[in-house]
């Protein structure tokens, strides 16, 4: 079953099938040597490769066959055909039973003394086939819940065999009782939750207390997605709150009240902060954490998803020597991400950049970054006022909340500042409206605000599964012909199918939608108390202002965003609804 690796390897299976190319190969045996991993590992590391196309080729170099889980139905007596134990330690799901034979699916090739302990285990013959590690994951969560093993570990080393029983994490008592093995089960059961986390690439993880059950719960590409968990995991609860707490340096005694703390983590390629808010509830605390990536954060603006004209104009706006460049969108639609794009493009050592920010998500070299902190009244008003006084070139300012702030703001723009901020509005023509509504006068207004960039994050198509959209509703591929200038009938439209990669949800990472609305002098000759959104909407059109749904298609078109996602980021009541309503 094993082959001799010296004369062959994984990759020069793939290079021979074209899936890599020489200078990738010689790449993955760099790292390969470097880290001391497996080829396999080294090439999925570095995105060479899919891993089913991976693990095909390490099928064929071990003489296995290779199996898909996701596209297999086990036989609904499979947990019996194994016992639970067994299939949690040894990474291995029961795929099928022919007569003294057991068929099990591996995640990585097994030993042949492996194979000989589970026939000696299972007094049945093997027959091993192999998966990918993701599909035996989903199987084994699907059924038995993450860190299903972990806890049942920590309930074995615990002794707590009545369902009901309750496991307490108390620290100084495990310190003097030297109760290690309990401790390092809750430690790893965390690490479990945080690493399907960055896994998965997930940018929240909540868990959530009831009456009878935990839920966990991982914001992925915007959506809430709900992770299976042990049953048990309601009985070690308390405990897993307790570690979290340690680890943000918060006491674990007081539970009446809210917590807001920070976890620094590591992983081999990346650093991360996690920011920690645990809030009581009559069922328990319950905690979000939110996945702060130190490197991930830094893109380029070629990175972010800007169209040509798009990315120029950015560029050009972090030139400038003075003026305000407003970001709007909903939380968690990216736009720090950009800001530190913006800012990374605007930074060089002709030029003085400071930022204040609630709160510091990435450290910029050679940018001066403050922390607000309104328990001693450093807000965003105040600090502003003492930046300024630091004779800076470019200010970043975190969030213009109050008109404070936004006065600031404006007339900084107006003294020889280029300010760069955010503002919770729709669309980017609403923050005009928005900042008359906060008491700047028009004047100050249409001299100091530049641009307003309004921006959402879209789920990306897997590239994987992407299929042609079959059914293109009429009046959707009309409303796209004439957003793109288009015919009709050479509009397309595409969608995921789901498959191992995007864990078969049709769509893996997302992609920014921008919408750039540039201050005219047509513009500023409307600017009143009494100006509306849709005078200003019209004006902004003569000069080619687009909506973010007409800047939409041209994702959709491009093949990176499907329509159903377009609907849902950018849903609109139809008139006919409003009617029957009334």
């Amino acid at each position: 079953m094993d082959s001799d690796p010296a004369k062959r390897e994984v990759g020069d299976l793939l290079l021979a099938a074209g899936q890599l190319t020489q200078d990738q190969l010689e790449t993955v045996r760099r790292r390969q040597q470097r880290w001391r991993v497996s080829q396999h590992s080294a090439i999925l590391s570095l995105s060479y490769a899919s891993e089913e196309d991976t693990y095909r080729a390490l099928a064929t170099l071990h003489n296995i066959e290779f199996i898909d889980l996701s596209k297999t139905s086990l036989p609904p007596n499979f947990k019996e055909l194994v016992p639970v134990a067994v299939m949690l330690n040894h990474r291995v799901v029961a795929v099928a039973a022919e007569n003294d034979t057991l068929v099990l699916a591996f995640s990585e090739p097994p030993r042949q003394a492996e194979v000989s302990n589970l026939r000696l285990l299972l007094n049945r013959k093997i027959r091993p086939l192999l998966t990918t590690p993701s599909c035996l994951r989903a199987i084994i969560k699907q059924h038995f819940g993450l860190g299903a093993e972990t806890i049942q570990r920590l309930r074995e080393d615990r002794g707590a065999t009545e369902p009901a029983q309750e496991i307490v994490f108390d620290v100084a008592k495990a310190e003097s009782d030297g109760d290690d093995a309990v401790d390092a089960s809750i430690a790893r059961f965390v690490d479990q939750i945080l690493s399907e986390a960055l896994r998965l690439q997930a940018t929240d993880i909540h868990l959530e207390p009831y009456n009878a059950t935990i839920k966990l719960r991982y914001r992925i590409d915007g959506v809430m997605q709900a992770v299976p968990v042990p049953s048990e995991l309601r009985q070690v609860y308390g405990a897993l709150v307790s570690r979290l707490k340690v680890m943000a340096s918060l006491n674990i005694a007081e539970k009446r009240v809210p917590h807001d703390g920070r976890i620094t983590m590591k992983t081999e390629d990346e650093e991360y902060d996690l920011r920690v808010s645990i809030v009581p509830t009559k069922h328990g605390e319950s905690v979000c954490l939110r996945v702060l990536g130190r490197q991930s954060l830094m893109l380029e603006l070629k990175e972010l998803g800007l169209e040509t004209a798009q990315e120029a104009l950015i560029q050009e706006l972090t030139q400038l020597p003075q003026g305000l460049v407003l970001l709007t969108g909903p939380t968690g639609s990216g736009k720090t991400t950009t800001l530190y794009a913006a800012l990374a493009h605007a930074n060089d050592e002709g030029r003085k950049i400071i930022t204040i920010e609630d709160p510091i998500e990435y450290q910029l070299e050679g940018v001066v970054q403050i922390q607000t902190r309104e328990e001693v009244g450093l807000s965003f008003a105040s600090g502003l006022r003492s930046v300024l006084r630091h004779d800076p070139d470019v200010v970043l300012i975190g969030e213009i909340r109050d008109s404070d702030t936004a006065e600031i703001a404006v007339r900084a723009a107006q003294t020889g500042h280029l300010v760069f901020s955010t503002l919770h509005t729709n669309d980017s023509i609403s923050a005009i409206t928005r900042l008359l509504d906060m008491g700047i006068d028009p004047f100050l207004l249409g001299s100091s605000l530049v641009c307003s960039i309004a921006q959402r994050l879209a789920q990306r198509i897997c590239p994987h599964c992407k299929r042609p959209e079959p059914d293109l509703p009429t009046d959707l591929r009309q409303e796209m012909a004439a957003a793109l200038g288009l015919a009709p009938e050479s509009v397309e439209a595409f969608r995921g199918e789901g498959c191992i990669e995007c864990q078969l949800k049709g769509h893996r990472g997302r992609v920014g939608i921008y919408e750039f609305f540039v201050m005219t002098d047509e513009v500023v000759d409307l600017l009143g108390p009494s100006i509306k959104t849709g005078q200003l909407r019209a004006a902004a059109r003569v000069h080619g202002w687009r909506t973010l749904r007409e800047h939409a298609w041209s994702k959709v078109q491009a093949g990176l965003v499907s329509i159903s996602e377009i609907q849902r980021l950018t849903r609109r009541i139809k008139p006919s609804a409003l009617e029957a309503a009334g």
